[in-house]
């Protein structure tokens, strides 16, 4: 028993410890299961710190809404301002300028006359080069000359006669500055450019006298030019402070003897033919002589005639003089106007 009691603790001692070791066992297998389950979270913070993929967003743009963000417009928007800008230029180009200085910048844009073309005369052939080098002068067949004709003259062919040579062996050449060589036509051709040259030198020329006369330069709107198919057409108007005969009379007045004196004194230097017509207006009046606007017409027709005559131009260079009444008014829509009185010196077309 004693044995037995003695023996008892030792177990017991050895028993009871086993609660006691087995104790710190479950612990550590304990702690070792959480310290095992922290292994995911920490698996899962350096994906949260990991960089973001980068998202790209593509858009189509229609060909018509991508056309507006382009540079065609400024192209378009720059034609029109320039198309603008001429035009504004144009308009104060024509309210700058009177009637003269429109005639001159016209005529600066008129094509240049015809130039006459004959052979050369040592050139070998009647081909392109003459039949000779292009650095032989003689080699040229064509040489330019400037005629007042503006004629063309073909060369001549070697398939016969041509329009403008009838004869294509004959030596002689019809030369357009020896007016004895020259047709009808040349002729006819060559007055009409020398008349145009001079009536544009006469409308200056007394333009310039009117306005530089101060008793006249009031008058300056007075005195119409107008190109008709006879020649050049002079017209003195009344206007309602002015006019150049008194009422009913033949008599000049003195403004308008001053202003036919002007006119008359640049014709004298022109060889021209000239016709002077007498215009009234449709007021009609009454005498013991039984005149009338037709005969009161005429008689102011002669009588600016008269003081041209005594202004220099000679009595044989007169083709006609005539009244006309009011058949022929300024301003047809009022017969009564006082622009309807006047009077028209003409410069004929030579023949």
């Amino acid at each position: 028993m004693a044995d037995a009691a003695g023996q008892a603790p030792p177990e017991a001692a050895s028993a009871a410890p086993a609660p006691a070791a087995q104790a710190p066992a479950e612990a550590a297998a304990q702690g070792g299961a959480e310290a095992a389950a922290p292994a995911p979270a920490a698996a899962e913070e350096p994906a949260k710190d990991a960089v973001a993929p980068v998202i790209v967003i593509k858009k189509v743009m229609d060909d018509g809404h991508g056309g507006a963000h382009g540079g065609a417009w400024k192209i378009a928007l720059a034609d029109m301002m320039t198309a603008m800008m001429a035009f504004f230029l144009l308009m104060w180009l024509l309210g700058a300028t009177n009637a003269d200085q429109r005639k001159s910048i016209a005529d600066y844009f008129k094509p240049t006359s015809h130039s006459n073309v004959t052979m050369g005369k040592l050139a070998g052939s009647n081909g392109i080069l003459g039949g000779r080098s292009i650095i032989d002068p003689d080699g040229f067949p064509f040489s330019t000359k400037q005629t007042a004709a503006l004629e063309r003259v073909t060369p001549k062919s070697e398939g016969g006669p041509t329009e403008n040579d009838p004869n294509p062996n004959s030596t002689e050449r019809s030369d357009p500055s020896d007016p004895s060589k020259m047709s009808e036509e040349q002729k006819k051709a060559v007055a009409e450019q020398q008349d145009q040259a001079s009536f544009e030198k006469l409308e200056k020329e007394i333009r310039e006298k009117i306005e530089q006369n101060p008793r006249l330069a009031n008058l300056k709107d007075q005195v119409k030019f107008t190109r008709e198919k006879e020649g050049l057409r002079i017209d003195l108007i009344d206007k309602a402070d002015f006019a150049m005969f008194g009422l009913g009379g033949t008599q000049m007045m003195p403004r308008a003897q001053q202003l036919v004196n002007e006119v008359a004194k640049s014709l004298a230097g022109t060889p021209n033919k000239l016709a002077v017509r007498g215009h009234t207006d449709a007021v009609p009046f009454t005498n013991a002589e039984g005149r009338n606007n037709w005969s009161l017409s005429a008689e102011r027709a002669e009588a600016t005639r008269a003081q041209m005559e005594k202004q220099g131009v000679a009595g044989a260079r007169f083709a006609r003089i005539e009244g006309v009444s009011d058949t022929m008014p300024f301003n047809p829509n009022d017969p009564l106007d006082p622009r309807n009185r006047r009077m028209s010196v003409t410069v004929l077309h030579r023949d």
